[in-house]
């Protein structure tokens, strides 16, 4: 089961495309936190989508919000990937233990080994105020992601 809005979000670390560990706790009491799912990087939708948080990146990632963007993939794709895409922001590695995060979170498809399309809004004391799980071909609306964000900061 996906957490619901009014859980205490899953506490994880995982490295960015740095290499880097980020842990989602080290935000909490300071921001809000979009964690954003995405099934692989360099597939078509998966970019627009990562694309359309990099065009209004002050609207997802600023003195009061965060954005955490987590895939399968290794780390040194997603460097590959957020280097090619010009993305300031975290990608991070949920490759090992494979999709564990994603599982934590209720959002890993068992059958295809990836996470689903999901976001999570979760307000500055880790609680989940927003979410949305589309489709794996299906793109989201990250405007929409964008206005639960701000009402969360």
């Amino acid at each position: 089961m996906a957490v619901q809005r009014g859980d205490i979000a899953p506490d994880f670390e995982l490295n960015d495309q740095h290499n880097q560990p980020v842990r989602l706790s080290d935000y909490r009491d300071r921001k809000a936190v979009a964690v954003v799912f995405f099934p692989l990087a360099f597939s078509s939708v998966c970019t627009g989508e990562l694309c359309a948080l990099r065009d209004d990146l002050a609207a997802f990632q600023n003195d009061d919000v965060q954005v955490l963007a987590v895939s399968v993939d290794s780390p040194f794709a997603l460097a590959q990937f957020a280097q090619q895409q010009g993305y300031d922001f975290p990608l991070l590695s949920d490759f090992w233990p494979h999709g564990e995060v994603a599982r934590r979170y209720g959002v890993f498809d068992e059958e295809l080994g990836v996470a689903r399309r999901a976001t999570f809004v979760l307000d500055r004391g880790g609680v989940a105020r927003w979410q949305t799980i589309n489709a794996i071909p299906e793109p989201r609306d990250v405007s929409e992601a964008r206005r639960a964000l701000a009402e969360a900061a």
